[in-house]
């Protein structure tokens, strides 16, 4: 809002009219815009301009000539401005004489002094944006009937945002009562609402909500306006569908915040119509002594706290911090997320402040965890138990700690300042949220995550990344400083005048030439030296002068691999194969009839099971079905070949598992087999289904290149092989531990976040990283 942020206004209204009472800045100016594209006339582009010319015939200048216009020319001027000053409005009072005699008299007389004409208001206490003040007030002070709701008017390029709130009907200021909820729909009893024990005999309840609650009776006031103007942002620089957006979060952070507390102010003291009166007299004798209008704005932030509260309101949002206002000695800190001038830029979209985060991990620690306040525009990282906390008010910790010990406090207030200081203690960049939980005997979720969310909120701390204790952290340089070197360099010299610590320029040289190295190898060297160079990382991580490079970790099926686990699988599959064709055999031997020329069936049963048992090992039952006649082996097959409805669903689940137009040939299966027979074949089906086929969407050419294991969370069969094929001929307590962190090796998960998930130790993610790296690939980014 930086960019756009224009003044602050304070309007009111009263039975005599509409008023603009204060606003700050004095003179506040808008971006110049431009009606048609200003070319640059240099040798190239001459005649740039030659199609608006020449579209623009009756103009003097002619299309051929190398006239270049002023660049005045080129710019949009609101219609208005030309204007005669005798159609604006009649100049009134600043406020209402609400203590004089004659409150019905008109307000121009008021401004009559005795023995004078007419006082003539200057020009620069009427004007505002090209517009009259009194104008302004008057479009600016609604009817009552859209008081108590957010308040948008764009004008040309101006726009209003703000909160009009007024007084009850019979000019007393009250709390509205919040509006009931209405029953709730469903099934309930059918006897209607239960009576209220209060309620009058014709069934009504009386108010008394509204009777019990505070008011104020005002003389004069009848509505207050607090206003934010902005300079509506070009639409060919701003997002489409951002602007809405960028007024919401403006219209809540700010306007609604402030107007709630003048409100509440005004119910309980009338104050803002005391203040109101004090800058509306104060102008008025201003203006009779002609002095300058500068001169009022100045003393007036003296005489009201409303005053200086726009003041402070203003200079906050244009240097990006936050506001702390007082209104009758009620403290106010007010302030806009840091990044919210990024969703007026094309070319800078906004990250939706991990909106956009995918995964249940980004989603869990990311947006959901800031909470709604802070989830917009803020830019923040993830509020992850394996992040740390970066302390920035070094400056103002003794006053922090005075408050905070202060006797003002209550018994209650007292044990939450304690709390909060023994957390302050705590803090550290070499410790994870997580093990701060622990040491405090905090639970996570419940006190160390909110304790964080005030912090950062106040901007007191920022979440960053562990610092090793050693300094052994890699790091990187930002792509863009955030302030010029020099004066960055400048107020390094000043904070760390060591002769050993080199100077900022040569400082950042050594770290973005050695990413590859971290801090401790590549700048420091020494140990004595880490404790010196530790306060030096807090102070360039607090001017995000230094980006953490995070270790991930991505699974490489080689070509070796792959060869080694398909030549297992053919060898299972063969086995498979050769024991369901002798089981096939033996059913066909068992149950094939006697040959043509054994003896009659009147011979003895003893005998023949003798013969064929004598027989069943030099016979085939292939050589058999051989020798028969064709019409008999055609019988033969029907009889051996499975009922119709269990061939059709073989056939469909080989030509499902192959994908082969043979795939639907069907295997004999003797007549008459038994029922452990075909559950032996669905069996291998299903074997055949896992094992055999499941290759993870890969093409057969892919089986011979190397290729990445895109998430072992949920690896399919053929990956799962792959991945316990690595760990054959390791260790068994390296190969189970390997098991169990693999499935963050997916190029997502840093490092710290791995050790936290995982509950493992850094020694045992460098042992299995080293004894897998043949497996594995290993690599530095900063996201």
């Amino acid at each position: 809002m930086s960019e756009t942020l224009l003044a602050v206004l304070l309007v009111t209204s009263s039975a005599k009219g509409s008023s603009l009472v204060y606003r700050w800045p004095p003179h506040p100016l808008t971006q110049p815009r431009l009606a048609r594209p200003l070319p640059r006339h240099d040798t190239t582009c001459i005649h740039a301009d030659n199609p608006w010319r020449a579209a623009h015939a009756s103009q003097p200048s002619n299309p051929c000539d190398a006239y270049v216009p002023e660049e005045d020319d080129y710019r949009w001027h609101r219609p208005n401005t030309d204007r005669s000053r005798a159609l604006s409005f009649s100049h009134g009072r600043s406020h209402p004489a609400s203590r004089r005699a004659s409150p019905s008299k008109d307000m121009k007389d008021s401004l009559v002094i005795e023995g004078t004409h007419e006082l003539h208001i200057p020009e620069e206490h009427d004007e505002l944006l090209g517009y009259s003040s009194e104008f302004l007030a008057s479009i600016l002070c609604p009817h009552s009937a859209m008081c108590h709701q957010k308040f948008e008017l764009v004008v040309d390029e101006l726009a209003f945002i703000g909160h009009p709130v007024c007084a009850e009907h019979d000019g007393a200021w009250r709390f509205r009562p919040e509006k009931s909820k209405s029953a709730s729909r469903g099934r309930g009893s059918r006897k209607g609402p239960a009576q209220s024990p209060h309620a009058e005999d014709d069934g009504t309840t009386p108010d008394t909500t509204v009777k019990d609650l505070p008011t104020s009776s005002g003389t004069w006031l009848q509505t207050f306006h607090l206003v934010m103007v902005l300079d509506l942002p070009d639409p060919s620089s701003s997002a489409s569908g951002n602007i809405a957006k960028y007024f919401d979060t403006i219209y809540e952070q700010i306007v609604f915040a402030m107007t709630a507390v003048m409100y509440q102010e005004q119910v309980l003291h009338n104050f803002v119509e005391t203040e109101c009166d004090k800058l509306g007299a104060l102008k008025d004798d201003y203006i009779k002594q002609g002095k300058a209008f500068s001169t009022y704005l100045d003393d007036a932030l003296k005489a009201s706290s409303i005053a200086a509260a726009m003041k402070t309101l203003y200079e906050s949002i244009k240097d990006g911090c936050i506001a702390q206002l007082t209104i009758h000695e009620f403290p106010l800190e007010l302030q806009l997320p840091p990044h919210l001038d990024a969703l007026l830029h094309n070319e800078d979209p906004l990250e939706n402040d991990y909106a956009d985060r995918e995964g249940d991990d980004e989603d869990e620690y990311g947006a959901a965890a800031w909470g709604p306040e802070m989830s917009f525009a803020w830019r923040l990282p993830a509020l992850a138990p394996w992040k740390s906390l970066l302390r920035l008010d070094d400056e103002a910790e003794p006053e922090l700690y005075l408050k905070l010990r202060g006797p003002q406090l209550s018994t209650e207030d007292r044990e939450v300042a304690e709390q909060l200081l023994k957390f302050l203690d705590m803090a550290s960049v070499t410790l994870n949220l997580a093990d701060m939980a622990s040491l405090l005997d905090w639970d996570l979720e419940s006190q160390v995550f909110p304790t964080v969310r005030w912090l950062v909120h106040h901007r007191r701390a920022k979440i960053v990344d562990v610092v090793h204790p050693g300094l052994k952290t890699v790091f990187t340089t930002p792509q863009k400083l955030p302030a010029p070197l020099a004066d960055l360099s400048a107020e390094f010299s000043r904070a760390f005048s060591h002769p050993s610590i080199p100077p900022l320029p040569k400082l950042l040289s050594q770290i973005s030439t050695n990413s590859n190295n971290h801090f401790y190898g590549a700048v420091v060297g020494n140990r004595d030296m880490v404790p010196a160079y530790h306060d030096v990382v807090l102070w360039l991580l607090k001017r995000d002068l230094l980006v953490p490079l995070h270790l991930r970790v991505r699974i490489v099926a080689t070509s070796a691999l792959k060869e080694k686990v398909r030549v297992k699988r053919e060898l299972a599959r063969a086995r498979r194969q050769h024991i369901r064709r002798r089981s096939l055999s033996e059913h066909a031997a068992r149950r094939a009839p006697p040959p043509p020329d054994a003896a009659p069936r009147t011979r003895d049963r003893s005998a023949g099971s003798a013969h064929a048992g004598s027989d069943a090992p030099d016979s085939s039952p292939v050589d058999y079905w051989m020798s028969m006649s064709p019409k008999s082996a055609r019988r033969q097959a029907r009889q051996m070949s499975p009922p119709p409805a269990r061939a059709h669903r073989r056939d469909r689940s080989l030509s499902m598992l192959y994908g082969r137009a043979d795939a639907g040939a069907t295997v004999p299966k003797v007549a008459g087999a038994e029922e452990e027979d075909v559950s032996l074949f669905d069996d291998d089906l299903l074997e055949v289904a896992s094992l055999g086929t499941d290759d993870g969407g890969a093409q057969p050419w892919d089986h011979a290149r190397p290729s990445m294991i895109a998430d072992p969370a949920r690896a399919s069969a053929l990956e799962r092989q792959w991945l316990a094929a690595m760990s054959e001929g390791k260790d068994p307590h390296l190969a189970r531990r390997f098991e169990h962190i693999n499935q963050y090796f997916d190029g997502k998960c840093s490092a710290d976040e791995i050790l936290y998930k995982a509950d493992i130790s850094r020694r045992h993610l460098r042992e299995v990283l080293h004894h897998y790296d043949e497996h594995l690939q290993t690599f530095l980014h900063p996201a």
